[in-house]
């Protein structure tokens, strides 16, 4: 990700560096972007410039060899106006506190523009989960749980998986909450396996999302879905659900890259054998249906729909002039750069942003909270029908805004959120 350095405007806290602020520093573009039509909220507009909580903790734990290892762990809150914490759990080697404070963020304004009653956090551990042993990654998840427990809770802030985390951790995680509470506490985590109070459809959700938004977006650009070309970045999840959506709806899939390669098929990708192989071999690369394809081409290849869904910072500067796609839908978080962004909208290109794009998987998260609270568990079918009209009615929200202002998607939905969220401040007032 690259440095992003704040105006003069921004007081920053102490523990940042104003030179090297990473993805906060993108996330304070964005909210620099959006004051101007907030109209009289704006004088709250600080409120969403600093998070309400930032806790690091010491994760210490014993290896199979005996040793004791230190991990830097995060749970950050970034606003809580409009009911609690809500954001998933990443273990990553390069997970940093301006990543966390800019995810907490980002999930603030995802869960007011698709107006569930939450608001945003994140956390996450510096590890690269792939060289721990399985019982090392237990005993990690319930010491890390066990030193964030003091601010999460179901009423309080509800982590959910994230990059490199999943529905065994969310158990881990739940269970740790639960012994220290004396208690069984379902709802303190969303994404749990179905046994332990989790979703149907919820494994699906964020994928679905993208799915979604992209048939809208279509609507109201004439595109066509049968036929359209599609590119995937990541194929876990989020990417391989919408892929697979997106091609049985008629559409090819071209390219896919992940952290393995990049491969290709001009004349559309067999999506569910490539699944397949990913599940059997961890990843892209050297799936025999396709050719291959250096990494830094993926970015070049002709299709009408690109699909981010991997880490932050992928199109930037240097690779967004060379996109050719009419539509970019963020599966991701924060994967264009602002200077990114701007390159794309000057070259036509129409970018259905994260926060609005990826909405799915939290508003799944938010079924799921609300089945652990009543003890009744809906349909897959009801799941995915109240999914999609969420994500259908959120969307047209942005697209008329987006007219209404003449504005780019990404800094419509800001609007939208933003407005939702400081107005939850300004009639809350503050206390004392």
């Amino acid at each position: 990700m690259p440095s992003s350095s704040a105006t003069p405007a921004h007081p920053l806290p102490s523990y940042l560096d104003p030179q090297h602020l990473g993805p906060w520093g993108v996330y304070l573009q964005q909210i620099d972007r959006v004051t101007p039509y907030l109209g009289s909220l704006a004088r709250w507009v600080e409120t969403l410039k600093r998070p309400k909580r930032a806790l690091i903790v010491d994760v210490p734990i014993e290896m199979d060899n005996g040793t004791i290892a230190h991990f830097e762990g995060y749970r950050v809150q970034h606003n809580t106006s409009r009911g609690p914490g809500k954001g998933g759990v990443r273990f990553h080697q390069d997970v940093t506190l301006s990543e966390v404070m800019a995810l907490s963020a980002w999930m603030s304004i995802k869960n007011a523009a698709v107006n569930v009653p939450y608001g945003g956090a994140k956390g996450g551990i510096r590890v690269d989960p792939k060289k721990l042993s399985r019982g090392e990654l237990e005993r990690l998840t319930r010491r890390y749980t066990s030193e964030i427990g003091i601010i999460i809770g179901p009423t309080k802030d509800i982590p959910a998986p994230d990059v490199n985390t999943n529905g065994q951790v969310m158990a881990w995680m739940m269970d740790t909450y639960s012994m220290n509470v004396g208690e069984t506490s379902t709802g303190v985590v969303t994404g749990k396996p179905i046994d332990l109070g989790g979703s149907l459809g919820r494994m699906e959700a964020t994928g679905r999302g993208v799915f979604t938004v992209g048939v809208e977006a279509a609507k109201h650009t004439g595109m066509r879905i049968e036929g359209a070309r599609v590119a995937v970045q990541g194929f876990g999840n989020v990417g391989g659900t919408a892929g697979r959506l997106f091609a049985e709806a008629g559409a090819r899939v071209v390219a896919v890259q992940d952290h393995t390669g990049s491969v290709f098929n001009d004349g559309g990708l067999d999506v569910p054998a490539l699944l397949a192989h990913v599940q059997e071999t961890g990843g892209v690369a050297g799936f025999s249906g396709a050719d291959k394809l250096a990494d830094d081409e993926f970015w070049g290849v002709a299709c009408d729909i690109l699909i981010p869904a991997a880490l932050e910072g992928q199109i930037t500067e240097a690779n967004a002039g060379r996109i050719r796609a009419k539509m970019v839908i963020e599966g991701a978080n924060g994967p264009t750069t602002p200077e990114a962004d701007d390159i794309l909208q000057s070259n036509g290109v129409l970018v259905l942003p994260d926060v609005i794009a990826n909405a799915g998987g939290v508003t799944v998260s938010y079924f799921e909270w609300v089945q652990d609270f009543t003890s009744f568990f809906w349909t897959e079918d009801e799941i995915n029908d109240r999914l999609v009209r969420i994500m259908q009615n959120a969307f047209a929200g942005v697209w008329q805004v987006a007219q209404e202002h003449q504005v780019s998607l990404r800094t419509a939905t800001f609007i939208v959120a933003c407005k939702r969220i400081l107005h939850a401040r300004e009639m809350r007032g503050l206390y004392p």
